[in-house]
């Protein structure tokens, strides 16, 4: 299993890194190590950036930015799902969020309840360490220290 996604960053009195909260029944009481990097699977016949540009759009509703992207390289999840991912220097505004749907026991849900903007401590806090390793990879490509 591969997924692959978008970390949009901003530089506004330091570094601040957009992440997601799924959305659905699972997650609605979780916080820590639940939220994630904007990303979904990698279907037959695409590539990893097809899918990180699908999954982006889908799931907040926005444009993905097509540019300007920084590696930040793989990672494998608890799961053994193995996420691919990049930065995007953008600055979304959370609360234009429309996010994509699904469906559970007959009832609809937001593939993701709501993004917000975070510092790299506290999004590190909200990631699972795994994905939290995209944040480090992002911050050593800017030059920063990790207490940015």
């Amino acid at each position: 299993m591969r997924s692959a996604g978008l970390l949009p960053y901003r530089m506004i009195g330091g570094l601040e890194v957009m992440i997601a909260h799924p959305g659905g029944p699972f997650f609605a009481g979780r916080d820590k190590g639940a939220w994630s990097i904007v990303k979904g699977m990698v279907e037959e016949g695409e590539d990893d950036r097809q899918t990180a540009i699908r999954e982006f759009e889908e799931e907040t509703g926005w444009p993905a930015p097509i540019d300007d992207w920084v590696s930040l390289g793989e990672t494998v999840l608890r799961s053994r799902k193995v996420v691919v991912a990049w930065a995007v220097a953008r600055d979304f505004d959370p609360i234009a969020l429309e996010p994509g749907m699904f469906q559970m026991h007959g009832r609809f849900f937001p593939e993701i309840d709501r993004v917000e903007w975070m510092t790299p401590i506290v999004a590190r806090t909200k990631l699972s360490e795994a994905q939290g390793t995209f944040v480090d990879r992002l911050e050593a490509h800017l030059g920063l220290n990790g207490d940015e």
